[in-house]
């Protein structure tokens, strides 16, 4: 079974304890927070077991790479402290189990994952993808998995996550272009810290959007617009890719305006919260989000995920801005689509 790569001696040392003094949902100075972690690391109770909302950020605050959030996840699930009611939790559970029931395309060897994402199918056409699309793979066999983390629910993972390894493996591909953020979170940096053999080179679709725009650099047509972007909580997972959000804007001519909530110090979609903590959580943190983009003249928010888009793109709607998926801007951008009205 894989086993989590975590050193406690790293967090005896750490000169910040950012992973928690950074935490929006924990109020705790650096002494505490180091406190903490090694009471989590030690198998001990903590109060962070019941504040913490899953969002993944203490993943990203900890630069020296020793796994926080998958720390705290793995003693949950020891403990029995499941984030969710136990029908839920199951139910999300049999949503992921393999059905042999997978898609695949023409293989090569580079490959499009779609993941276990139904909404990206559509997406992925034209010329952004007119190369590549032909080889591609859709199914509960290649679904990442990185869900059940917020389900305190890590078991589940070290079964299924070297299946899906080993099902690319059997199609012998070499690249994998994961167009869902979690995927690319799931086989970039979740496997190796549980030292999953991850058989094929992952490749973030912001990385392959900004090479095929290069690419299609003549074709380009600046946008002109004001833009926001919806960070997802599996950004977090990736955040070495985050640059690639300017780097797209600043290629297709759209301004990515400057605000509280972006970056590092960026709020989820909200759509977990209400499923695993309730409804005031996820208005809460939903409304300050939402209203952020608002004074700050917001004309469109760009989702990188289609289940943040699901969640909060009519709430944005109704504030008179537009939600668009990373994908689609691109496609606005060399003409392929038209630009919405404001």
């Amino acid at each position: 079974m894989p086993k989590l790569q975590f050193d406690e001696k790293v967090c005896e040392t750490c000169p910040t304890a950012d992973c928690l003094v950074k935490c929006r949902f924990i109020d705790v100075d650096k002494d505490q927070a180091k406190a903490e972690m090694l009471r989590i690391a030690r198998g001990e109770d903590s109060i962070v077991f019941d504040s913490c909302v899953t969002c993944y950020a203490c993943e990203e605050y900890c630069k020296r790479g020793n796994h926080p959030f998958y720390l705290i996840t793995e003693k949950r699930e020891e403990k029995g402290l499941l984030t969710a009611p136990r029908a839920i939790t199951t139910q999300w559970i049999n949503i992921g189990e393999p059905q042999g029931k997978y898609k695949v395309g023409q293989i090569g060897k580079k490959v499009l994952s779609f993941g276990y994402m139904p909404e990206l199918l559509d997406m992925a056409k034209g010329k952004l993808f007119e190369d590549l699309s032909p080889s591609f793979v859709f199914g509960q066999e290649f679904f990442c998995n990185v869900v059940y983390i917020h389900f305190a629910n890590t078991s589940i993972i070290k079964k299924r996550l070297p299946m899906v390894m080993e099902n690319f493996k059997k199609l012998g591909v070499e690249e994998v272009v994961c167009l869902h953020d979690e995927c690319y979170g799931s086989f970039a940096h979740l496997a190796p810290a549980y030292g999953i053999e991850v058989p094929f080179k992952p490749i973030h679709y912001f990385d392959y959007l900004y090479e095929r725009l290069q690419e299609l650099k003549e074709q380009l047509r600046p946008l002109n617009i004001k833009v926001t972007y919806q960070r997802p909580c599996s950004s977090r997972l990736s955040s070495d890719k985050h640059r690639r959000v300017r780097q797209i804007m600043e290629l297709i001519g759209a301004e990515l305006v400057e605000r509280e909530y972006q970056d590092e110090n960026a709020l989820c979609c909200g759509g977990i919260f209400a499923m695993l903590y309730g409804y005031d959580l996820a208005n809460e943190v939903q409304t300050k989000n939402i209203e952020d983009m608002i004074s700050h003249g917001a004309k469109y928010c760009v989702f990188n995920c289609p289940a943040c888009q699901n969640t909060l793109g009519d709430k944005v709607a109704k504030k008179g801005i537009i939600p668009v998926h990373m994908i689609d801007l691109c496609k606005m951008a060399i003409g392929e689509k038209p630009l919405p009205e404001e």
